[in-house]
């Protein structure tokens, strides 16, 4: 492939990492330690190019300790 769609390509995953990752600190946050302490979630991410009839599925867990990073010492 060439450098252009190598270049962005890169750009759009990284977008997707950042903002996906914002996106689920947020819903944890606001779902409070009483909803997800101490929980495995389950996630799934469609990455879809309807030029193309393609759509790929990543599905995977998250864990939520039972204390916040912010409540160690």
């Amino acid at each position: 492939m060439n450098d252009t769609f190598n270049m962005t390509m890169r750009k759009f995953l990284k977008q997707v990492g950042v903002t996906s990752q914002k996106a689920i600190e947020d819903a944890v946050r606001a779902a409070g330690p009483a909803q997800t302490a101490g929980r495995r979630l389950t996630v799934r991410a469609v990455v879809s190019i309807g030029e193309l009839g393609m759509e790929h599925v990543v599905e995977g867990e998250i864990v939520i300790d039972d204390q916040s990073s912010e409540d160690r010492s």
